[in-house]
This record gives structure tokens, sequence and C-alpha cells, in this order.
């Protein structure tokens, strides 16, 4: 056998110690640096009191003082970015386990102030505004009060967020509307209703988002828009109108028969009075996501109270004789606290 020539043997140990240096140098090699993430885009949004509030980035830490936008946020399923919360906000369930810092009227700053927030939304409503923009919390002021406001106040708190096409949750809101209002019979459209929002007596008007849902479920409001979307009204109002069918919340249906006049109402007399569970009214008198699920509870009350044909003609016949003295009994008070 023939002894292998040391050219090749110097071959072999120059491939090897090559093999060598490139595992140690892979071994020893740094990672290469990863692509750094984008840098937050700052958000401007114009609120309801008509101010431009910059942020200077997408918010993580939101304090609200109205239940419908608390409501908003987690519909758009930015529920865990809310540190804090009004007392009123109870839905989700959860929300109630947050920080609570008083109500839209009464807000506790302190408290607020101290759960660091980088913003706070809230209705124009509320007193607020100057003290925490005072102390450097910004403030975002949206106060839904109509369908369209609804529609819009998604957009705008999806704007906040930095939440992509909010609009898909009004299509979700509107379509549920509609379907409510084809499960109404035709029997019972044209019912002439009366909805109280809170004792005062305060009711929902034609302009207000309960007013336009009754409206597209076939009823008729017997508080014109004119009076404004949350009027205080004259008991002696809804004794002229005589509705034919009452729709109010258990908190605000005791001594109802007792006040002026009232026990004379048919919608008394033949029991066509819808009382709401406390659960069904925070449903029903907050203008945001769940309006479909409010739509839903009127359209039932519609179908299961609503007189007969005849006497909604009936009905219809006194009450444009009595329209012009009605209007005359009614307030145009500012109505009701936001919801």
């Amino acid at each position: 056998m023939k002894p292998t020539p040391p050219k090749r043997i110097l071959i072999v140990v120059a491939v090897l110690l090559g093999l060598l240096l490139l595992m140690f140098s892979l071994a020893n090699a740094q990672p290469l640096p990863s692509a750094q993430p984008p840098a937050p885009q700052p958000v401007r949004v114009t609120d309801d009191r008509g101010r431009t509030v910059v942020l200077p980035r997408a918010p993580q830490r939101i304090v609200s003082l109205l239940p419908s936008l608390s409501e908003t946020v987690c519909a758009l399923e930015q529920c865990q970015r809310l540190v804090g919360v009004d007392r009123y906000s109870n839905w989700p369930a959860h929300l109630t386990q947050l920080p609570q810092v008083g109500g839209g009227l009464d807000p506790n700053i302190e408290a607020i102030v101290a759960l660091r927030p980088e913003v706070v939304l809230m209705a124009t409503s509320s007193r607020a505004a100057a003290r925490l923009e005072a102390l450097g919390v910004p403030v975002v002021a949206l106060e839904p009060k109509s369908h369209a406001d609804v529609q819009r106040v998604l957009g705008k708190v999806g704007q906040v967020l930095g939440v992509p096409d909010a609009q898909r949750v009004w299509r979700v809101i509107d379509a549920g509307v509609q379907a409510a209002a084809q499960s109404v019979p035709p029997e019972a459209r044209g019912a002439r209703v009366y909805f109280e929002v809170n004792r005062g007596p305060y009711g929902a008007g034609a302009s207000s988002f309960i007013g336009e849902t009754l409206t597209r479920l076939g009823a008729r409001n017997i508080l014109p828009a004119a009076l404004g979307p949350f009027p205080k009204l004259n008991p002696e109002f809804v004794v002229r109108a005589n509705p034919d069918i009452i729709m109010v919340g258990a908190r605000s249906v005791e001594g109802l028969a007792e006040r002026p006049g009232w026990h004379a109402l048919t919608a008394l007399r033949q029991e066509r009075l819808c009382v709401f569970t406390p659960t069904e009214s925070d449903v029903l008198v907050r203008p945001g996501p769940r309006m479909a699920e409010g739509a839903r509870l009127m359209a039932r009350c519609l179908s299961d109270k609503a007189p007969r044909p005849q006497a909604l003609r009936a009905g219809a016949a006194v009450q444009a004789g009595q329209g012009a003295s009605a209007a005359a009994s009614a307030s145009t008070a500012p109505g009701v606290p936001a919801r």
C-alpha cells in the first residue's frame, strides 16, 4: 500500500481547519438586528365641543365617564384599555370590577388623575373637562342623542383607539334594529306611544334615539320632535295625548296612576303598560352598541300590548283634536342626564 501523498494530506487538513473556523464563527455570531417596530402615530380627533384633541399615540389607559361610551369601547373589542369608569357603567359586567370614579356630573377628579389615564371619555354636559385639562389630562367629549350621533360617535371612538372600520359595529346595530322592526305585526303599527325615560316626568321625544327607534318600529311618538330629545313634561300633556301604550322603567313606575288625571289614561285602564326591569332600562336609555337589543324590547312591547286597529284609528282622531293644547303643556327643559 502506497503512502498518502503529502499534498493530499495538506488539502484535507486545510479543509478540516476551514470547517472548524466556520463552525466557531457561526457559534459566536451575533444575531442580526430585527426590524424596529413603527413609531407610534399621533391621534387627532375633533370632539363634540368642536375641539381638536391631539394624543401622542392611541391611548392604552382610558377612563370613561359615560356608560354608552364605556360600552362603545368594549364593542370595539378594546375593553382591556379601560382603567376606570363612572358608577353607572355596568356592561359588560366585568366593568363593575374596575375603579369607579363617580358620575358624569360629580366625578372624583383626584381618583381619575391617580389612574394616570392617557385620555378621559365623557359627555359634553360633564363639568369635569376644564378641571382635568388644567391638570394636563386629555379629554374627548362625545354625547350621542340620535341614531346618526351613535354612528358618528362610533367612528370618533374608533379614531381615538386606532381601530380600523369601527363602522362595522354600526352595521350590526342597524341590521338588528331593522330585524326588530320586521318582527312587529302589521296590526301593532301606528300605535301611539309614550316612553318615559325618567321621573319628572321626562319623556323620549321623536328626535331622540329612542324616538327614532320607535318610528322605525312603526309606532307613533306622542312627543313631537319640536320638544327636543328628552323634554320635561307637564303631566297634563300625557293626559291630553292619551297614548295607546306606555313604556316605563321599573324605577319610575311607582305612583304612575296617582299623577293628576293619569288614572283615566286608556293605556293604564286597559293594562297596555310595559314595565322594563332596571337591566332592560339600562339597555333602552343608552345610545350605544346595544340599541338593537333595545329595539327588540320595544318591538316585543308593541306586539304584546298594541290595541286593535279600530282603536288605533279612534285614538288618532282624539289626538289630532288635542294636539295644540297638549303641546302647550310640555316644557323644553334640558332633560335627563347623558347616558
